[in-house]
C-alpha cells in the first residue's frame, strides 16, 4: 500500500472529504496534485472526485456551513469553498461519445470507470483524506519510472481529444524521463493522428505549447514533436534544433526559462497560434528591427537579452555576458534633449522630427552625445 503525506491533506479541503465520508460517499483527491505530491513537484490546485452526484454534494456542503458554487454542475462539477479556499469536486464519470474535442459524459459509480476517461496513466491516481493511494490502472510503476503512458490504448485515448497529442509532449517535457526515452506506442499514434491537431481552437493549442516551452528542458519534446510530424501542425516552418541551444545558453547564464523568448526562437508562421495582447506585444519586441543597443534603451535590458541568446542559438554561437552589461547600460540611459529645448524655434511635425533625429544620433554615437552637441 502506498501512502503520501502532503500538507494539503491537512488543509481547508479536509473538511469537504469529511463532509462527503461522514454521509457514506467517496472522497479522493485525483490527478496532478496526488502526481505531483508523489514525486515532490510543486502542487498548484486541488481537484476532489466523488461518487456522490453534484447536487447532493452541493446540499451536503450547504448542511454543514460550507459555500457550494455550481460552477460545472451539468458535467458533474461544482465548486466548494472552505476556509475562503475553493475546492473542484467532480462526480465520477465516464465518456458515452466523443468527437476529438469534446466529450459527452454521463455519471458513473466506480473509480475505475472515471480513470478510464482519463488520459494518461500517472494522472489516474487517487488519494484519501489519510493519504492511502489508489492506482486502479497501474499508474505508479510508470510515475516512478516517469514514463508519460496512454491509459489503454493511445489510438482511442488520442480520438477521444486530440489535445492530448500537444499533451502527450508537453508531460513528456515536464515529467518525462529523456534519458530512457518517450514512449514508442505513445509517439507513433501521435504521429498517425496529427492531423487531428488542425481542428483544435487555437486558444487550446497556444495554452499547450506555452506550457510545454515553460519546462525546465522542453528541447527533447520539442525535437520528438519534430521527428512525428506534430510540430508542423503548431509551428509550419519552424527550426526545433535551435531549442536545444537556447536552452544551453539559458542555463549558462542562470536564466529562468521564457516560453516567449523560446517560441520567438523556434520561428516559423504562428498563424495557428492566439497569443494574449502582452503576449504578441512581447513577441513584436523581440523581432523589433532595431539594433540591439537601442533595443535595450527602448524597451529594456531583458528584451535585449532575449533578442541575444535567440540570435546567438540560432548561430550556434556562445555568450558573451559582457553584453548583458552593456543592455542594462543602455537601458538606463536618458535622453538628454527636451522638446523645450528646441522651442520656439520649431514646432509641431517638426519639432517631433527633429527630436526623432537628434535621439537617433545620441543612440548611434553610443550615448555618448551630449545636450550642446546635439543642439
Amino acid at each position: 500500500m502506498t501512502m503520501l503525506d502532503a500538507p494539503w491533506l491537512y488543509g481547508p479541503a479536509r473538511a469537504v472529504c469529511a463532509m462527503l465520508e461522514d454521509a457514506g460517499y467517496q472522497a479522493w483527491f485525483v490527478g496532478g496534485s496526488v502526481r505531483n505530491a508523489l514525486i515532490d513537484a510543486p502542487v498548484s490546485d486541488l481537484d476532489l472526485s466523488t461518487d456522490a452526484r453534484p447536487e447532493t454534494v452541493m446540499t451536503l456542503a450547504k448542511a454543514v456551513g460550507l459555500k457550494g458554487i455550481p460552477t460545472g454542475i451539468d458535467h458533474g462539477t461544482v465548486t466548494i469553498v472552505s476556509k475562503g479556499e475553493p475546492i473542484e469536486v467532480t462526480t465520477f464519470r465516464r465518456d458515452v461519445a466523443t468527437d476529438g474535442r469534446r466529450a459527452v459524459v454521463t455519471f458513473a459509480d466506480t473509480m475505475e470507470d472515471d480513470a478510464r476517461r482519463r488520459d494518461f496513466t500517472m494522472n489516474a491516481l487517487y488519494c484519501d483524506i489519510r493519504g492511502q493511494v489508489a492506482d486502479p490502472l497501474g499508474g505508479l510503476p510508470d510515475l516512478h519510472a516517469r514514463q508519460i503512458r496512454f491509459i489503454e490504448d493511445p489510438v482511442t485515448r488520442i480520438k477521444e481529444d486530440y489535445l492530448r497529442i500537444l499533451r502527450f509532449f508537453r508531460f513528456y517535457a515536464w515529467y518525462g524521463d529523456t534519458d530512457a526515452g518517450i514512449d514508442a506506442d505513445g509517439l507513433a499514434a501521435c504521429a498517425m493522428y496529427a492531423d487531428g491537431i488542425d481542428g483544435l481552437s487555437a486558444e487550446r493549442v497556444t495554452s499547450e505549447m506555452l506550457r510545454l516551452l515553460s519546462a525546465p528542458n522542453p528541447a527533447p519534446a520539442v525535437a520528438a514533436m519534430g521527428q512525428s510530424g506534430v510540430l508542423m501542425h503548431v509551428l509550419p516552418g519552424s527550426a526545433r534544433d535551435v531549442v536545444a541551444v537556447l536552452v544551453h545558453l539559458e542555463q549558462i547564464l542562470g536564466l529562468d526559462p521564457d516560453p516567449i523568448r523560446r517560441l520567438v526562437a523556434l520561428g516559423g508562421e504562428r498563424d495557428f497560434l492566439r497569443l494574449s495582447n502582452a503576449q504578441q506585444k512581447a513577441v513584436d519586441v523581440r523581432l523589433a528591427d532595431m539594433s540591439l543597443t537601442e533595443l535595450a534603451y527602448r524597451h529594456g535590458a531583458s528584451a535585449a537579452t532575449d533578442r541575444y541568446l535567440i540570435e546567438q542559438a540560432g548561430m550556434t554561437q556562445p555568450v558573451n555576458a559582457a553584453r548583458l552589461d552593456d543592455f542594462a547600460a543602455a537601458a538606463g540611459q536618458v535622453f538628454p534633449l527636451k522638446a523645450a529645448d528646441l522651442m520656439p524655434a520649431l514646432k509641431g511635425a517638426a519639432l517631433g522630427k527633429a527630436l526623432k533625429q537628434a535621439e537617433e544620433k545620441w543612440i548611434a554615437s553610443g550615448f555618448t552625445l551630449t545636450k550642446s552637441d546635439l543642439l
